[in-house]
């Protein structure tokens, strides 16, 4: 990661957060006969999940992943927050599942410099209803600027599970699972740097 901040492909003033599920088997047939006691079950949707979660922290300019906590699947995403930024950022990006972020007691109000960082976060699309016809039409181009900035975020987790296949763990126990993630989400960086670099 110091080499991509030399590089200048690591900035620091914005950060994006976000977090994906990776499935972990929930079967009881092995040695122990029990399912991993530190994997968790969460319902995304209409469908449940047994694993682990992964989030990331990534820089608002190039894409790239500076900070990575793994936790069960069931943590909330907005807890894992302060975990994620550098502190030197100005502003935060994040979907509406990290609304309240910058309210929580741990939240990191300003950067390190004392200056107020921003929290530009996703409205959910159920509160835009609530708008007149004109106050929607406003709110949707906000929104959709907030979107195009933290889709970055989205290419990241598609190299890891599309790309590296990575989208079940064969380990047991979140150590484990720290240390496979790590590896992962910096080789993510990496290829991403890499093809910024052959780019430019």
């Amino acid at each position: 990661m110091k080499i991509l901040e030399k590089r200048k492909l690591i900035l620091k003033k914005g950060t994006i957060v976000d977090s994906t599920l990776i499935a972990a088997p929930s079967s009881t047939k092995n040695r122990e006969k029990k399912r991993d006691p530190e994997a968790h079950s969460t319902k995304k949707g209409n469908q449940w999940h047994f694993g682990y979660k992964g989030h990331i922290g990534v820089d608002e300019e190039s894409g790239l992943v500076h900070h990575v906590k793994v936790t069960s699947a069931n943590e909330a995403d907005v807890t894992a927050v302060p975990d994620l930024l550098y502190g030197e950022e100005d502003r935060v990006g994040g979907d509406s599942g990290y609304l309240g972020a910058d309210k929580r007691k741990d939240a990191v109000k300003k950067n390190k410099a004392g200056k107020k960082i921003k929290y530009n976060i996703n409205r959910r699309p159920s509160s835009l209803k609530k708008l007149s016809r004109s106050g929607q039409y406003y709110a949707k181009k906000k929104e959709h600027e907030k979107s195009s900035v933290r889709c970055k975020i989205e290419h990241v987790f598609a190299i890891v599970k599309r790309l590296f296949q990575y989208r079940k763990t064969r380990y047991r126990g979140l150590r484990k699972q720290t240390a496979k993630l790590n590896i992962m989400f910096a080789l993510a960086s990496l290829y991403l740097a890499d093809r910024k670099s052959l780019t430019t």
